[in-house]
């Protein structure tokens, strides 16, 4: 299948982008998981990666941050390819959130998030009050001020996960790659953390300019909380523009393989998968 149509992100003519790709090609040994994207990523815009299981979100993410090379193209942070950023610098202006976090060794909460701290530390790599400032910040944003001196192995996968998350919030980066946050998270704590990462969007300025990328399977908090989405295919093709334009029953149907239809209930929307249907249509 050849690539969707991509339409540009809204952000104003000539405004610069805190992340973009030009030309991007990933490759898993013989398959294509995207070609040729070019995309720019705006102050104040939330992206959704979303897509069946093994489309690429994992690797697009994993190379947006440096950790993947691309087969060709090239991304850049802030107008400059990632390639001539200084790690340490780099690690100032993103940060990113793994899909798997493992913690090996018990430390307790706080001390997890302060690692985040690393690329602010200076001299002898201790960190200062307003490291630890930051970090209780952090953990207030998520609800988690009563974890801090917990033991990081004796919290659950969802407790894990919020705490992941605000160690990336932590690190004081403009810039979030985040690969499934919001898994290991009950329904009140998926719309919870969407919406903190909400509010520390809005709440950046002209001198603090912020955005979101983030994968997520619930195509429906992607189109509530998401300002813009990326479709992935998992065949190279893609959909990329503002979130109801990009996920809709017809073009996710496509992507997932499983036909879905829009249910209107008022101003409510939402997709769901058609019933007697195992297939998409077409």
């Amino acid at each position: 299948m050849s690539a969707l149509p991509i339409t540009p992100s809204s952000a104003s003519p000539g405004a610069s982008s805190l992340l973009a790709t030009r030309a991007l090609t990933l490759r898993a040994g013989s398959r294509t998981l995207v070609e040729h994207l070019t995309l720019d990523i705006g102050a104040g815009e939330i992206w959704c990666f979303a897509g069946a299981n093994g489309a690429g979100k994992t690797t697009l993410i994993s190379a947006l941050a440096g950790l993947r090379d691309a087969a060709s193209g090239h991304v850049e942070v802030d107008g400059v390819t990632l390639r001539d950023w200084p790690p340490v610098r780099l690690a100032q202006r993103r940060a990113l959130m793994p899909q798997d976090v493992r913690d090996a060794f018990s430390a307790s909460v706080l001390d997890t998030v302060l690692l985040n701290r690393y690329p602010h530390l200076a001299g002898w790599g201790w960190e200062s009050e307003d490291d630890r400032a930051a970090a209780y910040a952090a953990l207030a944003t998520l609800g988690l001020e009563a974890f801090a001196g917990r033991d990081v192995l004796s919290l659950s996968g969802g407790e894990r996960q919020r705490v992941a998350l605000a160690a990336v919030l932590c690190q004081d980066a403009p810039l979030l790659l985040l690969d499934e946050p919001l898994a290991h998270l009950d329904l009140h704590h998926q719309i919870a953390c969407l919406d903190a990462l909400t509010q520390w969007v809005r709440a950046g300025t002209a001198d603090d300019l912020r955005a979101v990328v983030l994968s997520c399977h619930d195509l429906n908090l992607a189109r509530r909380f998401a300002t813009h989405a990326l479709l992935l295919d998992g065949r190279g093709g893609y959909y990329a523009g503002p979130v109801r334009d990009v996920l809709t029953a017809e073009r996710a149907s496509d992507a997932f393989g499983h036909a879905l239809v829009l249910i209107r209930d008022g101003p409510h929307e939402a997709l769901v998968p058609a019933l007697g249907s195992t297939h998409a249509p077409g």
